[in-house]
Order: C-alpha cells, then sequence, then structure tokens
C-alpha cells in the first residue's frame, strides 16, 4: 500500500507553521520523501515489481518502528512505464513538485541514460540499480550511486561461463530494442571479439516482437554454441526458449538475471524449456550444496514470510529495494538532516555496509559499491525463494 502524503498528516505541521514554530523544528518532524521512479507497468516491468516488494516492505518496517527519528518514511512513486520521455517527465515532476529528499531509480538503463544529468543538475541523491557503465561517473555525476553490478561485472561473468565452462568459441548476442538492450548487447560482443570468440549474430529484436523463429534459425544456422541473451523482458525470453524448444535445439542460453524470473515459468510450453539456461546470479541469493542461504538473507528471507510474495520474482530484486531504502534511512539517521550534501556526503564514506543485496562501499571518487567478487552464474530454473543453485561447473 502507497503511504501518501495526506495520510502522514501534513495539515498538523501545516498548522504548526501558522502557530510560528521554527522551520528546524518542522523539519524535524516531516516525513523523508522518497522519491521511487519505477516501471511498474509495460514489458520491462518485472524487476520493478520486485525491486516495489522490497521497498514497500522496507518502508513499513521502518514506520512500524517509528520511523527514523520520529520522522515517517513516505515513498512517492512515479510509473515511468519503462519510457525514457516518461522518466523524464516523472523525475521532473518529483524534484520540483513532490520535492522529494532522494530518488531510487530507474531500474533500466534506458530510462537512466535520460535522467541521470537531471537529477546531476538538481543535486538529488540518486541509487539505482542500473548497469550500463557510463552511468556512473562521479566527476559528471557526484550525486548518483550504484547499488548492483555494472554490466561490466554481468558481463565479465557470463563470458567467463560462456568460455571456460560451455567452452563456446562460437556466440550469438541478442539483446532487446531498447537504449539498455543496444548498449549491453554490443558491449558483450566486444568483449567476445576481445578473446577471440566468434560472434556468429549480433541482433535487437522488439521486446513486443511474437515471433523469435527467424532470429533463432540464423543463430542455429551460423554455428552458435551458446546463446547469449541481454533483456529485462520476460516475455521475449520465454518465447526464445519456446522457440528453441520447438526447434530441437539444445543450445545453451547465458546471460541476463531475468532468465531466471518466476513469471518465465507460466510463459513456458513445456517445464524442460527451462533447462540448460544459466544466468547472473549473486552469492547473497545462492543456495549452497546443502541448499542453505547465507545467514543475512534467510534472515530476510523469514522476515518476508507471510508479507512478500517470492514465487514470481527474484530475491535479489526485493533485496536490493529494501537496501535502498535503507540507505536512505541510515543516512537521514546518521547526519539528522535530509539535505542532499548530507545524504550524499554519508554514502561517500560508507564502507560494506550490511545491505541484504550485497556490502555496499564507496568514495568520493568511487559510486560502484557493489562487490565484483559476489556476481556468479545460477541454473535458471532452480528458483526456490527466489533464489538459486550455483551453475553446474561454476566455483
Amino acid at each position: 500500500m502507497q503511504i501518501t502524503r495526506r495520510g502522514l498528516g501534513l495539515g498538523v505541521a501545516g498548522g504548526a507553521a501558522a502557530l510560528g514554530l521554527a522551520r528546524p523544528a518542522i523539519a524535524q518532524n516531516e516525513p523523508i520523501r522518497f522519491g521511487w521512479l519505477a516501471s511498474m507497468t509495460g514489458p520491462s516491468s518485472a524487476p520493478a515489481i520486485g525491486f516495489d516488494r522490497g521497498v514497500r516492505f522496507a518502508a513499513e518496517a521502518i514506520n512500524a518502528a517509528g520511523g527514523v527519528k520520529g520522522r515517517r518514511f513516505e515513498v512517492i512513486t512515479r510509473d515511468s512505464q519503462g519510457e525514457p520521455t516518461k522518466a523524464v517527465n516523472a523525475t521532473q515532476e518529483l524534484i520540483s513538485q513532490s520535492r522529494v529528499h532522494a530518488i531510487w531509480g530507474p531500474t533500466n538503463s534506458g530510462e537512466s541514460l535520460a535522467v541521470t544529468a537531471i537529477m546531476a543538475r538538481a543535486k538529488m541523491p540518486n541509487i539505482h540499480p542500473c548497469v550500463v557503465d557510463s552511468l556512473i561517473d562521479p566527476n559528471r555525476y557526484p550525486n548518483a550511486f550504484r547499488v548492483a553490478p555494472s554490466n561490466g561485472q554481468w558481463d565479465d561473468a557470463v563470458r567467463r561461463y560462456a568460455t571456460d565452462v560451455l567452452k563456446a568459441r562460437k556466440v550469438a548476442v541478442f539483446g532487446d530494442n531498447t537504449g539498455y538492450g543496444v548498449t549491453a548487447a554490443k558491449a558483450s560482443s566486444d568483449a567476445f571479439k576481445r578473446e577471440n570468440v566468434e560472434v556468429v549474430q549480433l541482433s535487437n529484436i522488439d521486446a513486443t516482437q511474437p515471433d523469435m523463429t527467424p532470429d533463432m534459425l540464423r543463430a542455429r544456422n551460423a554455428g552458435a554454441q551458446a546463446i547469449v541473451v541481454w533483456t529485462v523482458s520476460t516475455g521475449m525470453l520465454a518465447r526464445m526458449l519456446n522457440t528453441r524448444a520447438q526447434m530441437g535445439w539444445d543450445v545453451p542460453f547465458v546471460g541476463h538475471p531475468a532468465l531466471s524470473a518466476g513469471d518465465i515459468g507460466g510463459l513456458l510450453e513445456k517445464p524442460e524449456n527451462w533447462r540448460n539456461v544459466f544466468c547472473v546470479g549473486y552469492r547473497s541469493c545462492s543456495y549452497d550444496s546443502t541448499g542453505k542461504l547465507p545467514a543475512r538473507s534467510q534472515e530476510l528471507v523469514d522476515r518476508l514470510q507471510g508479507k512478500v510474495n517470492l514465487n514470481d520474482s527474484l530475491l535479489w530484486w526485493v533485496a536490493c529495494g529494501v537496501d535502498a531504502v535503507n540507505l536512505v534511512a541510515k543516512a537521514v539517521e546518521a547526519t539528522g538532516s535530509t539535505a542532499s550534501e548530507a545524504i550524499i556526503g554519508h554514502w561517500n564514506s560508507l564502507r560494506k555496509f550490511p545491505g541484504y543485496y550485497g556490502e555496499y562501499s564507496f568514495t568520493p571518487t568511487q559510486h560502484n559499491g557493489y562487490p565484483g567478487e559476489d556476481v556468479v552464474m545460477s541454473a535458471a530454473n532452480t528458483g526456490r525463494n527466489g533464489a538459486f543453485a550455483l551453475a553446474p561447473g561454476y566455483g
């Protein structure tokens, strides 16, 4: 349930102002306004829905415990629908009208490429999980912090698995036609080529394209030994996996974490179509050989039971949403301020902040906070409570 400004009794604060209370007293009582720039609808909505579950859970937990030094935590959500133009409009509204204190999101890089400079000009504290490398630049964007791996970290894990474990020397690389899909597929293709792996096909596909047969046939006819995919569209991924099965082709799929999204299962013609599929994963969200999660992750799963559905989402999406809320809340708690410079300054001093998704470290010159060694590969069809077993032969 969205926490609204009306529901937080801002009329009381207004009345206090009329009585002549000092502005600092009012500021200490006003809610912490957390802007949530989410693509809740559209073809790229699956991650945002998972992030949103974590955001809601964390905000409600903070408020149930009395808020942050007595200040309630207010989530103000704007649905960008996965479209950069709508993300720009929503960002401007959150900054100028809603007057949020920090923004979490966008959740895909195509939108983030369109709004990062806007937030920088406004000196708006911004945390996001978008992976395109150029989105983090402390000189150009001193307000922007990444709480997920960069695409380079993802790409390294995928490429190592494809070449070292699957022994593929010819690959087909697919992306959707969003800003993220185009950028990620091109970077992946270039990295394979640098390691003398032949890229037999590089294609960007409309995520709503109903028939994947022509593209998959070209990849097979070109001799692809692995299909590398970069998209958050679970519909596109499911259609590709169904097409592979219809072709009687058991080529492995390797790539984006969305390959393991729970709703893919409901879109597959047969459960076995999910075999031989390996996706980017994380140590914090991986089961060990005994079937156990790391202790901190298990604590979160236990807390989520009965409150958040993990069957059709990914644990890392939910955990990252929780961490985003806590990073803002802890900055306000530590500094006693919602001023932009206070929040940004606090984040710049973090060393191994104990999140559920990862331990984040930032400095004034390094705003990539996720530890690269925690990026692993998962078997996509082994999901349980949004977490996965490590891929065969990995680690």
